[in-house]
Parts: structure tokens; C-alpha cells; sequence
């Protein structure tokens, strides 16, 4: 054969073996694909939830992920059903599992379920009953944030899922295979999330009280930390469906909803005053005031007497006011207002928003009943719970106004905090201005014999008032809030706190028992703090 014919011959045999060769790897690794593949088939994986990061107060006690819920896991067999029926709260799962011998997955009562074949998964319990701080938290649905910190901070709670989970090797058939223990992940990763500024043992003081519908806020003076924020009446994030039919409005935080103000702005006015050179106005209440033909009444309809600004504020005396906006530069009237916050939107987080109110316009404070109506706190004013106890730490710092803050930062580990942040300020009044208006609030809460405001373990400055709303009852009543915010203790403030009784009628009954209450409470919790070892041991 010539040589040219067998080199073919070889070239050919030898092409031949390399598509072979090719067409066995391709087998191979199809082959090892199905394998694969009949591997994941032989398995099924049952998940009883998901952790999710973790909102802490200021001490990184966790306001959610505190509480727990239970699932069992088994093999259907009468040992393992006969061990779990006393215990689920569902039980569909169970009787699938006995239809179909697959293994099953149900919520229990109890994280312990002695028998063996049965295994327990621990799941953060986030969504069931309320929180503390229910309106700032917020809540999800479908695992997603919808409202409060859970909306604002929903890629970093939900950013790593961690499964609980169990994962049971199975036949075609999807029953468990005998003598294959099942692989059970248990969650880990839930220490992450952010550390807010509230104060855990503050903040269920506050939501104790009790207020049908209202507000208390509290902040810490010297830094404009939130250190409690309660909205009444709350919610339960696993009954939204009542809380939107409720005719109260549990879901609205109004903490952060303007409301007509009443007697604690005249704290503004004195303010207003106190700049104007007008504080040693004196005048005499009969009961009545007129101004350009309208006529207002005083509170107490038999008048005052004789009455200068610190007598006025200790017995709320609404002509006195009246007759004082006759005296005082509108625009610089204004001016006060809005140096103090009031009239201004402010964002504690992105969804969290502190309404602007209202002020009047220019033009409408040209008008003297008006002016009139402002000075005293009524008319078109309104303003929110916040707002108001900005104004009171400006009061009781000194003049220096921190801006509230709700996020001190955030953390990984549930113990360390990264990324503090730093306090913001603003300086409406001079220091001389704030001692003024300190030694009127200190007189409207302890030289008034009638006050409920005054606690018995401390020393606090305040202001109440009944705010009209032009709204009546079947009887003809008109609905009025009482308020009342203050400072204490006086001597070095560290407390400033508000109280809102919607529709709740005057401010010294229905606010002001709540502020001393508070007080006591919070004045106790410190002197305990001060005298336990830990904290001794800290600060020597």
C-alpha cells in the first residue's frame, strides 16, 4: 500500500478516537450533572423562619428579637405525632404528614418536646403582639419593612437571610429515608441592626400611663436624644386589620401630629416679651378682655386681679396675655415662634417625620384678635408633641436647643456601637432669656397650690394647659387637650417631658398627674442605676 494511503489510514483512526474520546466526556459529565441533580431530588428542606437583624434601644436591650417562637420538626410516626399534638398550634401540617408519611414541620408551645425523632427550631418571634415603641418601630409584611424603622432600615434588619431549618434525606416518594439523620440548621446571625436612642425602661413607664389617646414624649435635655416616644392607643402588628378599622386611630403616631397648643406657648410669648424689653407689663384681669371689639374670656371668669407675667404664668392667666399682645412687635412675635422649631418639619429618620403645624402668616397676626389668639396659644396655631418639648429643653439648657434625634448608630455584634452620631443644635434664645423663662416654669409647678404637676422626689418646672379645639360632644361641651411639659430635676436638667391628653379636658387633671408620675418613676429608676455596684464600678 502506497505510504501516502496509510498515513491517511492513521490520520482517520486516529480522528475517530478523539470524537470518541469527546463523546465519552460528554457522557460523563451529563452524567455527573444527573447526579447531581438526583442528589438534590433525594433531599427536602423545611424552613420554620428567618432572623433578622435586631433594633436595640440605647443600652442594646433588643426591642424586637426578644421574644421567641417554636417549631417541631419529625417523621411521622404515633411516637413523634403523639409527642407533638398536646403541643402545635397548627395543625394542617400534621395531618398532611400523616395523609403522605413526608416528613413535617408545624409551630408548637414549647421549646422542649422530649422524645426522640422530634427536633426544635428556635425562630426570633418579630411580628406577633405589640412592642414597646410600637409607632417607631413600625412593622413588615411578607418579610418586607413597610412602616417605621422596619421600612427605614429594611435592607440592613433583612439584608442576610439566616434560615432556621431542617433538611431530610428522601426517597422518589418524599418520605424520609430510615437510619439518614436529618441536618438541622439552627439561626445565628441576628446580633446586627441599629441602636436607637430610646430608653427601654423610660419608654414602658410612658406607654403605663393612663392615657386613652395622646402622647408622651421625653428627651434628653442636654443632647435631644429620644429617650421615650408613646403614642396612645397602640397597636399589635399581628392585628392590622382592627387597628385601621378602629374609629381612635392606633396606627398614627401622635408623638409627631400638630394639635392646638393652648397655655404652654406662652412660654413663646415671654420669650417674645423678654426680647422686647415688655416683662414688667402689669395689668388687672376682671374676667374679660376686649380687643378691637371681640371680646375674650379668661379661664377663670372671676378674674385675676392685679396680675405682673411670673403671677400670670403661675395661674395661666389668658388676659393678661391678651392685653400683653397689644404691647409686642408681630414679626418679632413670629420670629420666636419660629426660632424655636414651631412651623417647621423635621425628619427623624426617613419616614419619620415630625409635622410642621401652623403658624399665622404675617398678615393674619396684622389683625389684633389674632395676634391675640397667638399669644395665648389658640387661633390657627398648632404644633406637635415634639416640637413643643424641643422648645422645653431649649428652656432648661440654657438657651442652646438640641435638635431630636432618634438613631444613636448601629452595630454588629449587639454590643459595640459603630457609627455614632454626633448632636445638632440651635440657639433661639440668649442664656438671660432661659434663666427668665426657667424662674417662671419653676413658679408655674411649685408656688401654684393647686398643681398637680409637683413630684415628691424631685424638683420640676413646668407648664399645663386646656387647648380649645372647637369641637363639642352631644351636650354642647367643648373637646379641649390638655397638655403639660417640663423639665426636671431644676438644679441640672436632664429631663424634659410632654404630656398630651387628647380631648382629654384641662391640662392640670389630665396631663399633669401623668408628668409627676413620670418624674417619680424616672427619678427612681436613676437613683437605683446610681446605686448599683455595676454603675459604682464604672465611674470610679
Amino acid at each position: 500500500m502506497p505510504i501516502h494511503r496509510r498515513l491517511y489510514s492513521v490520520a482517520g483512526f486516529l480522528m475517530l478516537c478523539f470524537f470518541l474520546l469527546i463523546f465519552y466526556l460528554t457522557l460523563l459529565m451529563r452524567g455527573s450533572q444527573y447526579l447531581a441533580a438526583s442528589i438534590r431530588q433525594s433531599q427536602t428542606t423545611l424552613t420554620a423562619g428567618y432572623a433578622q437583624g435586631t433594633i436595640y434601644d440605647r443600652n442594646f436591650t433588643p426591642l424586637v428579637n426578644a421574644q421567641s417562637c417554636w417549631f417541631a420538626s419529625a417523621v411521622p410516626t404515633p411516637e413523634t405525632v403523639g409527642a407533638i399534638l398536646p403541643h402545635t398550634l397548627e395543625m394542617q401540617p400534621v395531618l398532611e404528614a400523616l395523609r403522605t408519611g413526608r416528613p413535617f414541620l408545624c409551630r408548637v408551645d414549647t421549646p422542649e418536646i422530649p422524645c426522640p425523632g422530634v427536633h426544635l427550631l428556635t425562630v426570633p418571634d418579630r411580628g406577633q403582639g405589640h412592642h414597646l415603641a410600637q409607632h417607631v418601630l413600625g412593622y413588615t409584611l411578607e418579610n418586607v419593612g413597610v412602616t417605621g424603622l422596619e421600612s427605614d432600615f429594611d435592607d440592613l434588619l433583612r439584608g442576610a437571610e439566616d434560615p432556621a431549618q431542617i433538611t431530610y434525606t428522601v426517597d422518589a416518594r418524599g418520605k424520609a429515608l430510615a437510619g439518614v439523620p436529618p441536618v438541622v440548621q439552627s439561626v445565628q446571625n441576628r446580633n446586627g441592626g441599629v441602636v436607637t436612642t430610646l430608653d427601654a425602661r423610660i419608654q414602658a413607664l410612658c406607654e403605663a400611663q393612663p392615657l386613652e389617646k395622646g402622647a408622651i414624649v421625653v428627651m434628653d435635655v442636654q443632647t435631644g436624644e429620644l429617650l421615650a416616644m408613646a403614642s396612645f392607643p397602640t397597636y399589635a402588628p399581628d392585628a392590622l386589620g382592627s387597628a385601621i378599622s378602629d374609629e381612635n386611630a392606633p396606627l398614627i403616631n401622635r408623638c409627631l401630629c400638630p394639635y392646638s397648643v393652648g397655655s404652654i406657648f406662652k412660654l413663646v410669648t415671654s420669650a417674645a416679651a423678654y426680647r422686647q424689653y415688655r416683662t414688667h407689663f402689669i395689668t388687672e384681669c376682671t374676667g374679660t378682655t376686649e380687643i378691637s371689639g371681640q371680646t375674650f374670656r379668661c379661664h377663670d371668669h372671676n378674674g385675676h386681679g392685679v396680675v405682673d407675667m411670673k403671677r400670670a404664668m403661675i395661674y395661666s392667666c389668658n388676659s393678661y396675655f391678651i392685653e400683653l399682645s397689644t404691647r409686642l412687635d408681630p414679626a418679632g412675635m413670629r420670629e420666636t415662634a419660629q426660632l424655636f422649631g414651631f412651623g417647621t418639619q423635621f425628619a427623624l429618620t426617613k419616614s419619620i417625620l415630625s409635622q410642621s403645624g401652623t403658624l399665622p402668616t404675617p398678615d393674619d397676626l396684622t389683625l389684633p384678635a389674632e395676634m391675640a389668639n397667638f399669644c395665648f396659644g389658640q387661633g390657627k396655631l398648632t404644633a406637635t408633641p415634639l416640637q413643643v418639648t424641643q422648645m422645653t429643653c431649649a428652656i432648661a439648657n440654657n438657651g442652646k436647643m438640641p435638635i431630636a434625634s432618634l438613631i444613636r448608630g448601629f452595630t454588629a455584634d449587639g454590643t459595640q456601637l459603630t457609627e455614632e452620631r454626633e448632636p445638632r443644635c440651635a440657639y433661639p434664645i440668649d442664656r438671660k432669656t432661659a434663666y427668665f423663662l426657667q424662674d417662671l416654669m419653676i413658679a408655674a409647678v411649685n408656688a401654684n397650690e393647686k398643681s398637680n404637676a409637683a413630684p415628691s422626689n424631685v424638683f420640676a418646672a413646668g407648664k399645663t394647659s386646656t387647648a380649645q379645639t372647637g369641637r363639642y360632644d352631644e351636650n354642647g361641651v367643648e373637646y379641649c387637650h390638655g397638655w403639660i411639659t417640663g423639665y426636671f430635676p431644676i438644679d441640672k436638667p436632664r429631663y424634659a417631658v410632654t404630656v398630651l391628653a387628647e380631648d382629654g379636658g384641662y391640662g392640670n387633671d389630665a396631663a399633669a398627674p401623668v408628668f409627676r408620675e413620670l418624674a417619680e418613676q424616672i427619678t427612681e429608676l436613676e437613683h437605683l442605676q446610681t446605686a448599683s455596684p455595676a454603675f459604682r464600678a464604672a465611674n470610679n
